[in-house]
């Protein structure tokens, strides 16, 4: 059982603190530019496309990179390599060298950082873990980002407040070395995967996805989600805060309400597979996660009232994604074979991530031409219209994940 299992609770914890960082990267290195260097929209904007970039370019090339290696000792530098990267800014900022280029820089850094880590992370536990347990540690796993996801925007802005946004960093440094540090004090061997005498190519992670219905519908739900909810949150924080009233605290615990209901839907997404199969389960979950965004544009209120009714929809729909996300990478360690899991996840994320900086640019532009009430609209509507590929009759049949593909 997990419960017992020292090598997973020590994976665990570090895998935690990794994703407690990342978030607190997120907030704290935007607030750095802004705060320090009072850098404004471009600035905060190149940090951020310069971080997401790394989500666009590498995933397929990492996958194929990984497959065959040992995933600890990449996860283990990685995590290093973060570190590293911002420790970086306080020194600069104490030397009196900080520079917006130098905060892009490091962005970028992290961002690369962070896709090898979670490529490896994924072809990782199916060999960490027993089968049996796959499903219980993905939910471990989920609770612990989504949780990440509620506590860690405001612990940075704790960390700010407290000590300033660039020795922020400084803490934030060592939570990637105390997953470092988790991850590598695991003790169970790690077996090397077999090496085929003809190494695959490149887009062998592409004809996975291509030649399974449910990884080829996941996929393009994905993108077309994520996508869509990077024009939805581009322009939901400006009508939120600027049109509506709501304070930018206020805003945050609104988004706050979503992580929360994440974690709910985490925790309930296999009971929903059991019940249901891993296919109309999926489905019900979608129901909440991309339906319910379609109120955004149209609830009433204004101040403390339009916030309350942000938030419960946040909430809702967090249920939804929260176990959406669980089945989600259950079933796609499930049905892709061990032997190719780094490089099909490669695959997926160059597709699902690398249209993240696209949508945040149409959001831009959307909200700027038409205005940011009727840019949240084409968000949620791209959002409900993202759950389409996944209403096939193969895919809303599919009872329990069996690799489809050699």
């Amino acid at each position: 059982m997990l419960s017992k299992d020292q090598d997973f609770r020590r994976f665990w914890a570090g895998h935690t603190v990794s994703a407690v960082g990342t978030q607190v990267t997120a907030v704290a290195l935007p607030l750095t530019a802004a705060l320090t260097l009072d850098a404004g929209a471009v600035g905060v904007s190149a940090i951020a496309t310069a971080t997401y970039l790394p989500s666009a370019a590498l995933p397929l090339l990492v996958g194929h990179w990984l497959e065959g290696r040992r995933k600890r000792g990449v996860m283990v530098a990685a995590d290093v390599v973060r570190a590293l990267a911002l420790v970086v800014v306080p020194v600069a900022w104490a030397l009196d060298g900080l520079s917006l280029p130098l905060l892009v820089a490091v962005g970028f850094l992290v961002g690369a950082a962070s896709v090898v880590f979670d490529i490896a992370s994924f072809a990782y536990l199916p060999d960490f873990v027993d089968e049996q347990d796959l499903p219980a540690a993905n939910r471990a796993l989920q609770g612990s980002a989504t949780a990440a996801q509620v506590g860690g925007p405001g612990l940075s802005g704790l960390l700010v407040q407290l000590f300033g946004p660039a020795l922020a960093l400084v803490v934030d440094a060592c939570s990637y070395l105390a997953s470092a540090l988790g991850v590598a004090s695991a003790r169970r061997p790690e077996l090397r995967a077999a090496v085929a005498e003809e190494r695959p190519s490149l887009w062998e992670g592409v004809r996975q996805i291509k030649v399974s219905p449910f990884l080829r519908g996941l996929t393009a739900h994905a993108a077309l989600y994520n996508a869509s909810a990077q024009i939805l949150v581009v322009n939901l924080v400006v009508m939120a805060v600027k049109e509506r009233g709501l304070s930018a605290g206020g805003y945050g615990l609104a988004l706050s309400a979503g992580g929360a209901g994440a974690f709910v839907g985490a925790m309930l997404g296999l009971r929903l597979a059991k019940r249901l199969g891993y296919g109309r389960a999926f489905g019900a979950s979608l129901i909440l996660s991309t339906g319910l965004p379609l109120l955004l544009a149209l609830l009433p209120g204004h101040g403390i009232l339009y916030g309350v009714l942000l938030g419960a929809v946040q909430f809702g729909s967090g249920i939804g994604l929260g176990s959406a996300n669980v089945l989600s990478v259950t079933i796609r360690q499930l049905l892709i074979p061990r032997s190719t899991l780094a490089r099909s996840n490669g695959a997926y994320r160059t597709f699902t991530f690398g249209v993240l900086p696209i949508g945040a640019a149409l959001g831009g532009v959307l909200g700027a031409s038409f205005g940011t009430t009727a840019a949240v609209a084409v968000g949620s509507a791209g959002i409900a219209l993202s759950s389409l590929p996944m209403m096939a009759r193969e895919i809303r049949t599919l009872q329990t994940p069996v690799p489809t593909a050699a």
